[in-house]
């Protein structure tokens, strides 16, 4: 019974973690340069984007200087994970 518990639960975080990820096929996504511009206007200081699952992974300052990874749909520019650094 605690191996199929904790079976499931590890199989339930797998699930959960390609959900988060990005899908949208590349003819769709939108360039790099234009999430640039968006962060940039919403307060962001962008240090770097690369594309990382399917995403655009960026990593920099949000608009209270605190240092940020933040992974982004590259179709909609949706944030589907964000973690502050500091």
């Amino acid at each position: 019974m605690i191996t199929t518990l904790v079976l499931g639960t590890i199989g339930a975080g797998t699930a959960m973690a390609s959900e988060e990820r990005c899908n949208a096929p590349m003819s769709d996504w939108q360039p790099r340069e234009a999430l640039q511009q968006k962060l940039e206007q919403e307060g962001w200081k962008v240090r770097r984007i690369k594309t990382d699952d399917g995403c655009y992974e960026v990593y920099g300052f949000d608009k209270d200087g605190r240092r940020m990874e933040a992974y982004f749909d590259p179709k909609t520019f949706e944030i589907v994970v964000e973690r502050d650094e500091d």
